[in-house]
Parts: C-alpha cells; structure tokens; sequence
C-alpha cells in the first residue's frame, strides 16, 4: 500500500513541476490542450496509460 502511495506523490510532484517553473508556459499548453478533439485525447490518455503499464511492468517484473 505505501508503493500506492509513493506512486500517487510522485505523480503530484511530476504534474506540479511545469506550472511552478514556467507559469505561462503551462497556460499555453492547457489552452492548446482545450482545442484538441476529445477523440485525440482519448487516444493520448489510452497510450499514456499503456506505456505507464508497461513501464511499472518492466520495473517491477
């Protein structure tokens, strides 16, 4: 249960990193990301979530 736990603090440190060292550059990307279909997002989310899989499967065998 703490790995859950390790995993979910990193994921909070990884996605605070760009709005705390480029604050405009994180409201650009965020903009951007708005216009994107929710079609392409869902493929992006699907192949985020494969790679992490495969990446935890790897590491952790």
């Amino acid at each position: 249960m703490s790995d859950l736990w390790a995993a979910l603090a990193l994921v909070l440190v990884l996605e605070g990193m760009m709005p705390f060292l480029s604050p405009q550059g994180y409201r650009e990307t965020v903009r951007k990301l708005a216009e994107i279909p929710d079609s392409q997002l869902r493929v992006f989310g699907f192949v985020s979530m494969a790679l992490g899989v495969l990446f935890l499967y790897l590491v952790r065998g």
